[in-house]
Protein backbone atom coordinates (compact mmCIF):
# COMPACT_ATOMS: atom_id res chain seq x y z
CA UNK A 1 0.00 0.00 0.00
CA UNK A 2 1.21 3.57 -0.53
CA UNK A 3 2.77 5.35 2.35
CA UNK A 4 0.03 8.34 2.86
CA UNK A 5 3.41 10.71 3.72
CA UNK A 6 3.84 10.28 0.00
CA UNK A 7 1.03 11.52 -0.69
CA UNK A 8 0.81 15.11 -3.21
CA UNK A 9 -1.27 17.05 -1.27
CA UNK A 10 -0.50 20.17 -3.26
CA UNK A 11 0.80 20.64 -6.83
CA UNK A 12 1.35 24.42 -8.46
CA UNK A 13 2.36 23.28 -12.24
CA UNK A 14 4.08 26.43 -14.48
CA UNK A 15 2.29 28.94 -12.74
CA UNK A 16 3.12 32.27 -13.79
CA UNK A 17 1.85 36.02 -12.94
CA UNK A 18 2.79 39.11 -14.18
CA UNK A 19 1.32 42.85 -13.02
CA UNK A 20 1.55 45.13 -16.14
CA UNK A 21 5.01 44.51 -17.50
CA UNK A 22 6.35 43.13 -14.20
CA UNK A 23 7.05 39.32 -14.02
CA UNK A 24 6.30 38.43 -10.94
CA UNK A 25 6.41 34.65 -11.36
CA UNK A 26 7.43 32.73 -14.07
CA UNK A 27 6.46 29.11 -15.13
CA UNK A 28 6.80 27.96 -11.50
CA UNK A 29 6.44 24.55 -10.67
CA UNK A 30 6.44 23.15 -7.23
CA UNK A 31 4.73 20.22 -5.35
CA UNK A 32 3.81 19.09 -1.53
CA UNK A 33 3.43 16.48 0.03
CA UNK A 34 1.24 15.39 2.85
CA UNK A 35 2.30 15.81 6.06
CA UNK A 36 5.77 17.97 5.75
CA UNK A 37 7.21 21.05 6.08
CA UNK A 38 8.28 22.80 2.67
CA UNK A 39 9.69 26.27 2.77
CA UNK A 40 10.25 28.85 0.21
CA UNK A 41 13.03 31.32 0.19
CA UNK A 42 14.55 33.81 -2.25
CA UNK A 43 15.66 37.55 -1.92
CA UNK A 44 13.54 39.87 -1.79
CA UNK A 45 10.88 40.34 -4.78
CA UNK A 46 11.63 37.02 -5.66
CA UNK A 47 8.06 36.15 -6.19
CA UNK A 48 7.28 33.94 -2.66
CA UNK A 49 4.39 35.55 -1.64
CA UNK A 50 3.08 36.32 -4.93
CA UNK A 51 3.14 32.23 -5.30
CA UNK A 52 1.18 32.06 -2.04
CA UNK A 53 -1.38 34.53 -2.96
CA UNK A 54 -1.96 32.55 -5.89
CA UNK A 55 -2.65 29.50 -3.89
CA UNK A 56 -4.69 30.77 -1.63
CA UNK A 57 -6.58 32.69 -4.36
CA UNK A 58 -5.94 36.07 -3.54
CA UNK A 59 -4.35 35.71 -7.29
CA UNK A 60 -5.15 33.46 -10.20
CA UNK A 61 -2.57 32.83 -11.87
CA UNK A 62 -2.21 34.05 -15.89
CA UNK A 63 -0.99 30.24 -17.03
CA UNK A 64 -0.72 26.80 -15.17
CA UNK A 65 -2.63 25.21 -13.04
CA UNK A 66 -3.06 24.69 -9.09
CA UNK A 67 -4.51 21.15 -7.37
CA UNK A 68 -5.55 20.44 -4.13
CA UNK A 69 -6.05 16.56 -3.25
CA UNK A 70 -6.47 15.66 -7.28
CA UNK A 71 -9.00 18.66 -7.10
CA UNK A 72 -8.16 22.15 -9.50
CA UNK A 73 -8.49 25.01 -7.24
CA UNK A 74 -6.58 27.20 -10.15
CA UNK A 75 -9.74 29.68 -10.61
CA UNK A 76 -11.52 29.05 -7.10
CA UNK A 77 -12.47 32.32 -4.78
CA UNK A 78 -10.20 32.45 -1.61
CA UNK A 79 -13.49 31.12 0.62
CA UNK A 80 -13.72 28.11 -1.72
CA UNK A 81 -10.49 27.65 -1.19
CA UNK A 82 -10.36 28.46 2.99
CA UNK A 83 -13.65 26.03 2.75
CA UNK A 84 -11.00 23.24 1.45
CA UNK A 85 -8.77 23.48 4.46
CA UNK A 86 -5.90 25.68 3.29
CA UNK A 87 -5.63 28.67 5.70
CA UNK A 88 -2.82 31.02 5.55
CA UNK A 89 -0.93 33.91 7.78
CA UNK A 90 0.18 37.37 6.07
CA UNK A 91 3.28 39.43 6.31
CA UNK A 92 1.69 41.98 7.48
CA UNK A 93 -0.77 41.65 10.81
CA UNK A 94 -4.52 41.45 9.56
CA UNK A 95 -5.91 40.97 12.76
CA UNK A 96 -9.22 43.24 13.93
CA UNK A 97 -7.56 45.64 16.33
CA UNK A 98 -10.99 46.19 18.24
CA UNK A 99 -11.85 42.79 19.00
CA UNK A 100 -10.60 40.36 21.61
CA UNK A 101 -7.57 37.66 21.25
CA UNK A 102 -10.76 34.99 21.89
CA UNK A 103 -12.75 36.81 19.02
CA UNK A 104 -10.53 37.18 16.35
CA UNK A 105 -9.05 33.34 16.77
CA UNK A 106 -13.24 32.97 16.39
CA UNK A 107 -13.37 34.58 13.34
CA UNK A 108 -11.17 32.01 11.96
CA UNK A 109 -14.07 29.31 12.81
CA UNK A 110 -16.79 30.99 10.41
CA UNK A 111 -15.92 28.87 7.27
CA UNK A 112 -16.80 26.07 10.01
CA UNK A 113 -20.03 27.32 11.11
CA UNK A 114 -23.13 26.09 9.07
CA UNK A 115 -25.74 28.81 10.63
CA UNK A 116 -22.94 31.75 9.55
CA UNK A 117 -20.60 34.66 11.58
CA UNK A 118 -23.85 36.50 11.93
CA UNK A 119 -26.18 34.09 13.83
CA UNK A 120 -23.79 32.34 15.74
CA UNK A 121 -22.71 35.98 17.51
CA UNK A 122 -26.82 36.71 18.19
CA UNK A 123 -27.72 32.78 19.56
CA UNK A 124 -30.33 31.65 17.47
CA UNK A 125 -31.12 28.04 17.71
CA UNK A 126 -28.31 26.16 15.97
CA UNK A 127 -26.56 28.93 16.06
CA UNK A 128 -26.43 28.64 19.71
CA UNK A 129 -24.99 25.24 19.47
CA UNK A 130 -22.57 26.10 17.12
CA UNK A 131 -21.17 28.63 19.20
CA UNK A 132 -20.62 26.86 22.11
CA UNK A 133 -18.70 24.01 20.07
CA UNK A 134 -16.43 26.47 18.32
CA UNK A 135 -15.38 28.30 21.29
CA UNK A 136 -14.39 25.16 22.84
CA UNK A 137 -12.19 25.17 19.75
CA UNK A 138 -10.76 28.22 19.79
CA UNK A 139 -9.73 27.94 23.66
CA UNK A 140 -8.16 24.90 22.75
CA UNK A 141 -5.83 26.84 19.80
CA UNK A 142 -5.52 29.81 23.00
CA UNK A 143 -4.46 27.06 25.69
CA UNK A 144 -1.97 25.39 22.83
CA UNK A 145 -0.45 29.06 22.01
CA UNK A 146 -0.18 29.71 25.71
CA UNK A 147 -2.32 33.09 25.49
CA UNK A 148 -4.60 31.95 28.08
CA UNK A 149 -4.63 35.00 30.19
CA UNK A 150 -4.70 37.68 27.43
CA UNK A 151 -7.95 35.57 25.93
CA UNK A 152 -10.18 39.18 26.89
CA UNK A 153 -7.23 41.61 25.45
CA UNK A 154 -7.89 43.31 22.20
CA UNK A 155 -5.17 42.28 20.09
CA UNK A 156 -4.19 46.33 19.29
CA UNK A 157 -2.57 46.40 22.53
CA UNK A 158 -0.80 43.16 22.26
CA UNK A 159 3.06 43.40 21.31
CA UNK A 160 4.17 42.75 18.15
CA UNK A 161 5.26 38.91 18.91
CA UNK A 162 1.88 38.05 20.71
CA UNK A 163 0.09 39.58 17.63
CA UNK A 164 1.71 37.33 15.25
CA UNK A 165 1.38 34.43 17.78
CA UNK A 166 -2.57 35.20 17.35
CA UNK A 167 -2.65 35.38 13.51
CA UNK A 168 -1.52 32.17 13.86
CA UNK A 169 -4.07 31.29 16.05
CA UNK A 170 -6.63 32.15 13.71
CA UNK A 171 -5.29 30.24 10.77
CA UNK A 172 -5.19 27.02 13.20
CA UNK A 173 -9.09 27.99 13.95
CA UNK A 174 -9.53 26.92 10.57
CA UNK A 175 -8.45 23.49 11.43
CA UNK A 176 -6.55 23.11 7.57
CA UNK A 177 -4.72 20.69 6.00
CA UNK A 178 -2.63 22.57 4.57
CA UNK A 179 -1.09 25.93 6.24
CA UNK A 180 0.49 28.81 4.63
CA UNK A 181 2.83 30.69 6.71
CA UNK A 182 3.90 33.99 5.09
CA UNK A 183 7.24 35.03 7.16
CA UNK A 184 5.60 34.43 10.41
CA UNK A 185 8.74 35.46 12.38
CA UNK A 186 9.31 38.34 10.35
CA UNK A 187 10.27 41.61 12.88
CA UNK A 188 10.71 39.26 15.75
CA UNK A 189 13.19 38.64 18.37
CA UNK A 190 15.17 35.36 18.53
CA UNK A 191 13.28 34.03 21.58
CA UNK A 192 9.97 34.84 20.04
CA UNK A 193 11.61 33.17 16.66
CA UNK A 194 12.06 30.02 18.75
CA UNK A 195 8.39 30.17 20.15
CA UNK A 196 6.97 30.42 16.46
CA UNK A 197 9.27 27.81 15.31
CA UNK A 198 8.19 25.59 18.33
CA UNK A 199 4.77 25.80 17.40
CA UNK A 200 5.03 25.15 14.15
CA UNK A 201 7.05 22.04 14.57
CA UNK A 202 4.05 21.41 17.46
CA UNK A 203 1.02 21.99 14.56
CA UNK A 204 3.05 19.69 12.14
CA UNK A 205 4.23 16.68 14.43
CA UNK A 206 0.45 16.69 16.83
CA UNK A 207 -1.81 17.89 14.45
CA UNK A 208 -0.66 16.40 11.35
CA UNK A 209 -1.08 19.88 9.13
CA UNK A 210 1.08 20.25 6.16
CA UNK A 211 2.91 23.51 6.31
CA UNK A 212 4.43 25.65 3.64
CA UNK A 213 6.52 28.49 5.08
CA UNK A 214 8.18 31.64 3.45
CA UNK A 215 10.77 32.91 5.88
CA UNK A 216 14.17 34.99 5.65
CA UNK A 217 15.60 33.70 8.61
CA UNK A 218 17.74 30.77 7.36
CA UNK A 219 18.77 29.27 10.46
CA UNK A 220 15.28 28.65 11.22
CA UNK A 221 14.32 27.25 7.30
CA UNK A 222 17.20 24.40 7.18
CA UNK A 223 16.57 23.61 10.94
CA UNK A 224 12.90 22.78 10.66
CA UNK A 225 12.10 22.33 6.91
CA UNK A 226 12.09 18.88 5.42
CA UNK A 227 12.51 20.31 1.70
CA UNK A 228 13.06 23.89 0.27
CA UNK A 229 12.55 25.63 -2.82
CA UNK A 230 14.23 28.61 -4.17
CA UNK A 231 12.80 31.46 -6.06
CA UNK A 232 14.94 34.16 -8.12
CA UNK A 233 13.41 36.98 -9.70
CA UNK A 234 9.74 34.73 -10.33
CA UNK A 235 11.46 31.56 -11.25
CA UNK A 236 12.20 28.37 -9.44
CA UNK A 237 16.13 27.90 -9.17
CA UNK A 238 16.92 25.06 -6.73
CA UNK A 239 14.49 22.37 -5.77
CA UNK A 240 15.91 20.04 -2.42
CA UNK A 241 16.53 19.21 1.02
CA UNK A 242 17.92 21.72 3.30
CA UNK A 243 21.37 20.05 3.05
CA UNK A 244 21.50 20.09 -0.94
CA UNK A 245 19.79 23.98 -1.06
CA UNK A 246 23.05 25.36 1.55
CA UNK A 247 25.42 23.56 -0.92
CA UNK A 248 24.06 24.65 -4.24
CA UNK A 249 25.80 27.12 -6.05
CA UNK A 250 23.27 28.70 -7.93
CA UNK A 251 21.29 29.23 -4.94
CA UNK A 252 24.42 30.78 -2.71
CA UNK A 253 25.06 33.13 -5.81
CA UNK A 254 21.73 34.58 -5.80
CA UNK A 255 22.02 35.43 -1.99
CA UNK A 256 25.54 36.88 -2.52
CA UNK A 257 24.66 38.69 -5.78
CA UNK A 258 21.86 40.28 -3.70
CA UNK A 259 23.90 41.14 -0.69
CA UNK A 260 26.88 42.99 -3.04
CA UNK A 261 24.57 44.49 -5.11
CA UNK A 262 22.73 45.95 -2.06
CA UNK A 263 26.75 47.30 -0.77
CA UNK A 264 26.93 48.72 -4.16
CA UNK A 265 24.75 51.04 -3.81
CA UNK A 266 24.97 52.03 -0.13
CA UNK A 267 28.16 52.81 -1.09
Amino acid sequence: MPNPADEELLAATAVSKRFGGVRAVEDVSISVRRGEIASIIGPNGAGKTSLLNMISGFYRPDSGSITYEGRDITHSRPAQIAKLGIARTFQNIALFGGMTVLDNIMLGRHVRMKSGVLSSFIYWGLAQREEVAHRARAEEIIDFLELQDLRKELTSALPYGLRKRVELGRALALDPKLLLLDEPMGGMNQEEKEDIARYVLDVNEQWGTTIILIEHDMAVVMDISERVAVLDRGRKIAEGTPAEIQRNPTVIEAYLGSAHQARERAA
